[in-house]
């Protein structure tokens, strides 16, 4: 589905999230009270109340972010210093807020918990970074731009997906910093998304890191199979049986990744692991899986820049190591045995 345009999106659609936030709060004591007459009816330790707080929080904090980013679109002068380095830094600090929010509340109200191994944050100090991560479970893009911002102290540069943009607050927010929406689209359009990967990954200073999901798209079965299926029809009969070995991930898609590492010439690179949400992959699986009692855990990798390969064929080939290396340890977590 495309997207419709950007005046729409701000006169109606921002506007309709404020409306429908107004509504809920006004006739918040009879979803609470159908919420509270439910849950002993449904499994999962009183689920719907869990997840109405949820929604809640979320268009309330929808609400308050539009409403803070029209004053700092006042304040900047109607737009017109919104990227200067102090407008800029107030946006970043009011990402970090929400997201902080949402992750706390997560913690107390759905059960999440998240355990991270790897570096600890002094040991991301001083240089700039290229992030590529896993991407599989909902929401986590929110974890790996929470984790950066709180617990790495570092302004993320993120290439996401367009269909975020239906969310009005994520749309103007992330819209207004140095974050890219693309629309993936198999086998055209390559060139022109390469190029907003390097013109994004351009200039990190040290407190930066540049985060790409070299997949493309949450893990599913069906997923890997056309991955897998694309490789041998463009005859990359190679990587295609190195895909093929991997069992909990996507094959990487190795342009965006290259166009990266060539424009961020400077940066240490970070792999990202997660593991912990692999059943969950529809809204159905998602709300079945409320409380999460189970921890998800974050393994992070840092490679010094003058460890990573020079030529394009090399890094590809550097690629599918460590999406390999990356492979064996969701296997490990998972109760599977390495390749």
């Amino acid at each position: 589905m495309r997207l419709p345009p950007t005046w729409f999106r701000r006169a109606v659609l921002a506007p309709a999230v404020v409306v429908l936030t107004v509504l809920l709060l006004l006739t918040c004591p009879l979803w609470l009270l159908a919420a509270a007459v439910v849950s002993p009816l449904i499994p999962g330790r009183w689920r719907p109340l869990r997840v109405l707080w949820m929604v809640l929080l979320y268009l309330l904090l929808e609400s308050a972010a539009l409403a803070a980013l029209f004053v700092l679109w006042v304040a900047s002068g109607f737009g017109r210093n919104l990227r200067t380095p102090a407008f800029q830094r107030t946006h970043y600090d009011l990402v970090q807020t929400v997201l902080r929010v949402l992750y706390n509340e997560a913690v107390r109200v759905l059960g999440v918990s998240v355990v991270v191994e790897g570096p600890e944050p002094s040991g991301f100090e001083g240089r700039p970074l290229v992030v590529f991560s896993r991407h599989a479970g909902p929401g986590d893009s929110f974890l790996i731009a929470h984790a950066l911002l709180s617990w790495y102290d570092r302004e993320p540069r993120i290439v996401l997906k367009d269909t975020l943009q239906w969310d009005p607050a994520i749309d103007v927010l992330l819209g207004r910093l140095p974050n890219r929406f693309i629309r993936p689209e198999p086998g055209r359009g390559g060139d022109l998304v390469e190029a907003q990967i390097r013109d994004l990954a351009t200039g990190l200073d040290d407190n930066d890191a540049f985060v790409i999901f070299p997949e493309g798209g949450n893990f599913t079965e069906q997923r890997r199979a056309r991955a897998i299926a694309r490789l041998r029809e463009r005859g990359l009969l190679g990587e295609a049986e190195k895909a093929e070995r991997m069992r909990h991930v996507l094959a990487p898609r190795p342009g965006g990744v290259v166009a990266a590492l060539t424009a961020a010439e400077d940066a240490d690179v970070v792999w990202v692991a997660h593991s912990g949400l692999e059943h969950v992959v529809s809204v159905l699986d998602l709300w079945r899986a409320l409380p999460v009692d189970t921890p998800i855990t974050m393994r992070w990798w840092r490679v010094p820049r003058d460890e990573v390969p020079e030529d394009r064929a090399s890094r590809i080939e550097w690629l599918y190591e460590w999406w390999g290396r990356i492979d064996d340890w969701i296997g490990e977590q998972v109760g599977e045995d390495a390749r």
